[in-house]
């Protein structure tokens, strides 16, 4: 339920504090988006939409995954850009419908915080998430989620099994340079080839700081980013125009308490403190 009622709550918000938005703002600034990722050196950035939850509105993030199809490019090959576009998909599965997009997703926080509560014992929840999914895509969507549990957790769970068995990971807290750094030396030190393994980034990214980790890790491994308040709820600077910084996430399944612990303050997420202070121990995590 999260999307779809995220997305209802920022159309209501929007729609009754903003009676006139400033939609030719919103298009300058699209425009100097899609310019700076156009420069000479950026023809692999590949960029996708993951700004369903906090999008200003339907019909402006559509009028956004439009002007993205058309300047920047979805796969074929054009006169102006040869070779395949820099807009890889979206995350809204219906906009992938009907714009012809490719589908991208991940695994949600919500998976692995049900794998406390449905899986066997909680030492072992991370492992029994991944080895699950794997068990039920086969190969397909295989992309880890990191930050549960913090990076220090995942890596000592991510084994040489699972460096193999999945396609790469995505990072979604905590510094994003240190995160992708750790990882490629996770992958050398356990004699896998990280330039075969994807490492997506979708913390609140600007394009800047996109084309920053562009830059870091670009001919290191493979590199996908998916950019998503940026895109479709950027119509001006405070005070004029603050998107709402607004989450859904699980805190109960199956009647216990269930958590997040992330590598970066204020994303952490439970209601139940002596729960959070045995996560914490079972995974050798600090307080």
């Amino acid at each position: 339920f999260e999307i779809p009622v995220l997305a209802i709550v920022n159309e209501v918000y929007f729609r009754n504090t903003q009676k006139v938005p400033d939609f030719p703002e919103g298009r300058r600034r699209l425009d100097a988006k899609i310019v700076q990722l156009q420069a000479e050196g950026l023809e692999d950035l590949k960029i996708a939409d993951y700004g369903t939850r906090r999008r200003f509105s339907r019909a402006w993030h559509e009028e956004v995954l439009r002007v993205l199809c058309t300047r920047l490019g979805t796969g074929d090959h054009r006169p102006d850009r040869p070779g395949p576009g820099q807009f890889a998909g979206t995350s809204n599965v219906l906009y992938a419908m009907t714009l012809g997009l490719t589908p991208l997703g991940t695994m949600a926080h919500e998976y692995l915080r049900a794998c406390q509560a449905l899986g066997p014992r909680l030492r072992d929840s991370q492992v029994y998430g991944f080895e699950m999914w794997a068990k039920e895509y086969r190969g397909d969507l295989g992309i880890t989620l990191s930050d549960v549990y913090g990076m220090s957790a995942f890596l000592r769970d991510y084994d040489l099994y699972f460096c193999k068995l999945f396609d790469g990971a995505r990072h979604d807290s905590g510094d994003p340079f240190d995160w992708g750094e750790r990882l490629l030396n996770h992958y050398r030190s356990h004699r896998v080839d990280p330039r075969t393994k994807t490492l997506i980034f979708s913390d609140g990214l600007t394009v800047p700081r996109t084309i920053e980790l562009y830059q870091r890790f670009h001919g290191r491994c493979q590199l996908a980013f998916g950019i998503g308040t940026n895109l479709t709820n950027d119509l001006g600077e405070p005070p004029h125009h603050v998107p709402l910084q607004i989450v859904i996430k699980m805190t109960r399944c199956n009647g216990q308490p269930v958590a997040k612990l992330s590598d970066a303050p204020g994303k952490g997420m439970c209601d139940d403190e002596k729960y959070l202070a045995y996560l914490r121990q079972v995974f050798e995590i600090p307080a």
